[in-house]
């Protein structure tokens, strides 16, 4: 484990990302002490469902819960952490509106780790939780 990055580390690794620098995603505030991080997403028509709608698509949805619950680890482990293994519920619709996932880690252990992720429309309304598991040792 290395040292802890700050917010401007984890943004540079979000817009270093060919992927993830496609997604615009904002780090929004981190907070060490907590284990929690907030990244937005704004919508972008490549995004929608279908042409129009407005409403995302649910493989965009759930990229941004397998990264911010990976970035829930970088943030504190300073380098890469492999998805194992995520899960999404949908709850509602995200449409014409900004989605922002907040991750808070339940377990960082030596070889497992477990994420919580909500997102969140503009309204404040919950429209999917996630839920990550990831390999914090992989050196």
């Amino acid at each position: 484990m290395t040292e802890p990055l700050n917010k401007d580390q984890v943004q540079t690794l979000l817009d270093d990302s060919p992927y993830i620098g496609f997604m615009n995603l904002e780090v929004v505030s981190m907070d060490l002490d907590k284990d929690e991080i907030v990244i937005k997403m704004p919508m972008r028509p490549e995004f929608e469902r279908r042409i129009g709608t407005g409403q995302y698509h649910g493989g965009a949805i759930a990229a941004l819960i397998d990264i911010a619950g990976d970035y829930a680890l970088v943030m504190k482990v300073g380098g890469g952490v492999p998805t194992i293994n995520f899960r999404v519920d949908f709850l509602r619709p995200g449409t014409n509106t900004s989605l922002t996932a907040t991750a808070t880690t339940r377990r960082l252990g030596r070889s497992v780790a477990v994420v919580d992720i909500d997102v969140h429309d503009d309204q404040g309304k919950l429209c999917a939780v996630g839920r990550g598991t990831y390999s914090p040792n992989v050196g």
